[in-house]
């Protein structure tokens, strides 16, 4: 594939051709709702039981607060650098850049985990045909050959990405929304297969459950919406992008919010409150319910969308990784391959960078003989807390920007809102901190060692700083 050189590449810049609805599509994309919700639910049960639904809601309302930040930034500062350049902007290029490394590692480890899990899934439905053992299988071989296709699409023109990423997720919430549907009927005709029966039960938790637990469980809902941030990656590819990235985020946050909570009320219902243990420890939900409530021919349908989900979510994430660390380096006024765009305006250097990453973390998983399970939620549960990290900086941001000095750029009473999300953030990164049990105990250190390592490479790098501030200012100016 041809590229340009470095030196064009600064003169040629991103291609601006998108609309709202391929920024829409691309954080969509990037959440993969289908493929979070054929898993995620399970982790919020297994901690508030049939109440799982409350995880989601909590996570709706910590989103939206956090959202709101977003929203706000993006209506001043267009940059595809997302979080590295909206905090780069609000706080200092040395936080923005602490920042835009956050997010990155956050993408990168995301993307990691849904390219393991692409293989959980489809593995699955190849079982359910006869095609496959139900025992464990050699899970990198089709997390491998995902990846290959990945990178093939992620050179190619980004409107073809984002329409991809439309499309897998408009068949699979389809099918989705389908299965709850016909739970929900059955269950209300007295028609459910174990006896299954309508009720407000799912809003019931178990007794002696607290703020914390629930903040805890808000977790699997976090990384559920992991990505809705996306389209602000797109600020140098977007048409008219101060207007239409906010209308892409507001879009993303409604319409994958109606379908976790449509979802999860889904699959409560469909174990049955008194199921929850079963679903708690279900590997398959999607399939599961399917050939309950459908038959197995719905299984096999619905683990086929959700690996394609999966996929979506890995060439999202791939994507959006490649363009903040595109931003970095190419702020950073470094030169050559890293800050090469190929001649359809994706940039190849980091495209591969990312991808090349996602491969040496998913082998190493794999090599140590990690299953595939505990292997996806080792790198979707570090992902996520390096997101929250990103989200309190751009948080931080958001109040700095749009209410201190003496022309506020929102209505100051809209100030309880970013400190809502910060509060909200912060009780949900110290519970996850202090009760992280197992591998999991590791994962803070090893976000703290990306903190370290970014922080002083931008404070002792000569001129790194300035370089910075003067990039932001060049391709997100505050019209």
């Amino acid at each position: 594939m041809s590229a340009t050189t470095g030196s064009d590449t600064a003169a040629q810049g991103l291609r601006r051709e998108l609309k709202v609805t391929d920024a829409a599509a691309f954080s969509i994309g990037l959440i993969g709702p289908v493929g979070a919700m054929a898993l995620l639910g399970v982790g919020a049960a297994g901690l508030l039981g049939r109440g799982a639904a409350w995880a989601f809601v909590f996570a709706v309302l910590g989103v939206s607060l956090v959202g709101y930040g977003f929203i706000k930034l993006s209506q001043h500062i267009s940059h595809t650098g997302s979080v590295y350049a909206l905090v780069g902007r609000t706080i200092g290029p040395r936080a923005g850049f602490v920042a835009g490394t956050a997010l990155l590692t956050a993408y990168a480890a995301i993307g990691t985990g849904s390219t393991i899990e692409i293989a959980l899934f489809f593995d699955k439905a190849l079982a359910r045909l006869g095609l496959i053992g139900t025992g464990p299988t050699e899970w990198i071989w089709t997390g491998l050959v995902a990846l290959v296709l990945v990178v093939g699409l992620s050179l190619s023109e980004v409107r073809v990405i984002t329409r991809a990423l439309l499309l897998v997720e408009l068949a699979g919430a389809a099918l989705v929304v389908l299965l709850c549907a016909v739970i929900l009927v059955r269950a209300g005709t007295g028609h459910a297969p174990q006896g299954q029966a309508l009720s407000w039960d799912f809003l019931q938790l178990p007794p002696g459950t607290g703020v914390g637990t629930i903040a805890a469980a808000a977790v699997f809902g976090f990384l559920a919406f992991a990505g809705f941030e996306g389209a602000a990656s797109l600020g140098e590819e977007t048409m008219n992008p101060k207007r239409e990235i906010p209308r892409a985020l507001k879009i993303t946050i409604v319409v994958v919010g109606v379908f976790f909570l449509v979802t999860i009320v889904g699959q409560v219902i469909g174990y049955g409150t008194g199921g929850v243990n079963a679903f708690a420890a279900a590997e398959d939900p999607y399939g599961d319910l399917a050939g309950q409530y459908l038959g197995t021919w719905m299984g096999v349908l619905l683990d086929l969308v959700a690996s394609l989900s999966l996929f979506a979510i890995t060439l999202g994430t791939v994507n959006g990784a490649a363009r903040i660390g595109y931003a970095l380096v190419r702020d950073s006024g470094v030169s050559g391959p890293l800050v090469r765009l190929t001649r359809r305006g994706a940039p190849a250097g980091t495209i591969v960078v990312i991808s090349a990453l996602i491969l040496v973390f998913a082998t190493g998983q794999w090599l140590v003989g990690t299953g595939v399970l505990d292997a996806t939620m080792n790198w979707l549960t570090l992902g996520t807390l390096a997101l929250l990290v990103a989200y309190a900086l751009a948080t931080v941001g958001a109040l700095r920007f749009l209410f201190t000095g003496p022309r506020p750029r929102a209505p100051r009473w809209q100030a309880v809102i970013p400190v809502l999300a910060l509060a909200f953030l912060g009780y949900t990164i110290f519970t996850n901190v202090v009760d992280a049990e197992g591998t999991a105990r590791y994962f803070p250190y090893v976000i703290l060692a990306v903190l370290v390592v970014s922080t002083s490479t931008v404070v002792f790098v000569p001129g790194l700083a300035d370089r910075v501030r003067s990039r932001i200012t060049d391709h997100g100016d505050d019209q």
